[in-house]
């Protein structure tokens, strides 16, 4: 199973220069989140697979633009392509905008999605904007993680979490990927194409 992964930047190569057919090969696109709305749109119009996203603390236009065709699964558990996906989209509360959070509150929400996790059995994929705490996050105010995101990690053990926010091109060296236990923690900015073999999670119906 191939699964585009896109956040924070809109890929040329799958919008200003596409080209026909550049994204047959994907079975699922992920966006997590600070993406033009008519880029979503143009992408799963354009794909012949399922587009899922969460909002950034930039998608402020998804309120009254949302990105059509593609699904919202910010707060819920959904199973797409037999594999169990959770979405948290939002950043830390620093200025106080749309789709900011207090520790608190990002605790609520998980907690919120406990009854929803039991029902499902766990969860395989965990999408979110921010990454957790000390995995990918970066030392300014605005772009840390939660903390909250590592016990959920520790409990679920699910085995990718993917997140956007932190550019790759910011200072210091961005990891794409960082291993925390038995989840594989995604950074995908632009894009990113993971490549799931076939066995390497349980198909579910």
């Amino acid at each position: 199973m191939k699964l585009l992964l896109i956040s924070d930047k809109e890929c040329p190569y799958y919008w200003d220069y596409y080209q026909p057919g550049r994204l047959d090969e994907f079975d699922l696109i992920i966006s997590c989140g600070d993406l033009d709305p008519n880029y979503l749109s143009f992408l799963v119009t354009m794909a012949r697979c399922p587009l899922l996203y969460v909002h950034g603390n930039h998608d402020t236009r998804y309120t009254s633009a949302p990105p059509e065709g593609c699904d919202c699964i910010e707060d819920r558990v959904v199973t797409v392509n037999g594999l169990r996906i959770m979405g948290l989209g939002g950043s830390p509360m620093y200025s106080g905008g749309p789709h900011q959070y207090t520790e608190r509150q990002m605790e609520l929400r998980i907690l919120k999605r406990r009854l929803a996790l039991q029902r499902s059995g766990g969860v395989d994929i965990i999408v979110t904007h921010a990454p957790p705490e000390g995995c990918g996050d970066a030392e300014d105010y605005a772009h840390r993680g939660f903390a909250c995101f590592l016990p959920l990690l520790d409990r679920y053990k699910p085995r990718y979490l993917i997140h956007g926010h932190v550019h790759t091109n910011y200072g210091g060296r961005q990891l794409r990927l960082i291993q925390r236990g038995e989840t594989s923690v995604i950074n995908a900015c632009e894009r990113y194409v993971l490549d799931i073999p076939d066995g390497e999670l349980p198909v579910r119906r």
